[in-house]
């Protein structure tokens, strides 16, 4: 469970987190996107670049999670593979739950949203391999199931061509904070005024 830890507008540490399966886009995608974010002003983390060695790295991603702004979840064909990613993404859900303000970004590179939903595809497999283990609690997997569900029912954006990075363009910021929202389009990071609540300027 993620911990109730308060998170005020002065406390947050970080604009965006990044949550993604390393061996899938590390090198590429995520790489050009969290390049694009940080050349931009954008206190991004992501888990290769902010996590020191000795650390109890579950906690502080714990931590990291309670005291970002958004979360950009860059939804890859292994990423259920991933128990960590699971438990990451979990803890993201009980934040966006507890906190509405919470924004949270999915990306589907290279996988149709709706093997995210209901788990088949790639995802099937990885759950039919966790149904199998006896050592994993059936009520994790469930939380497991739930939040790829609940985050693959979000308004998102499907990549799936083969162009080589993300562009970012200007992203206004107010008061240190982005202003109000980035999306992706295509692999194209552009700015929108409030496209969550459906106005545009």
């Amino acid at each position: 469970m993620a911990s109730n830890i308060p998170c005020s507008t002065a406390d947050l540490s970080y604009d965006v987190f990044l949550s993604f399966r390393g061996e899938d886009t590390r090198r590429n995608f995520t790489d050009h996107l969290y390049t694009s974010l940080t050349e931009n002003g954008i206190h991004t983390f992501r888990d290769s670049e902010e996590l020191h060695k000795g650390e109890d790295i579950a906690s502080e991603l714990s931590r990291v999670i309670q005291k970002s702004r958004m979360f950009i979840i860059v939804f890859s064909r292994n990423y259920a593979d991933s128990k960590w990613c699971l438990n990451e993404l979990v803890k993201i859900i009980e934040l966006m739950e507890q906190k509405r303000s919470t924004t949270i970004l999915p990306v589907f590179y290279h996988v149709d949203p709706s093997e995210v939903r209901y788990q088949f595809g790639s995802y099937g497999e990885a759950f039919s391999n966790y149904d199998k283990d006896a050592g994993l609690k059936k009520e994790n997997i469930e939380k497991w199931r739930a939040a790829l569900t609940e985050a693959a029912n979000l308004a998102g954006w499907h990549v799936d061509n083969q162009r080589a990075c993300p562009k970012l363009n200007q992203v206004p910021k107010v008061k240190g904070q982005i202003n109000p929202l980035v999306t992706l389009k295509g692999f194209e990071l552009v700015t929108i005024e409030e496209q969550i609540h459906g106005r545009t300027n």
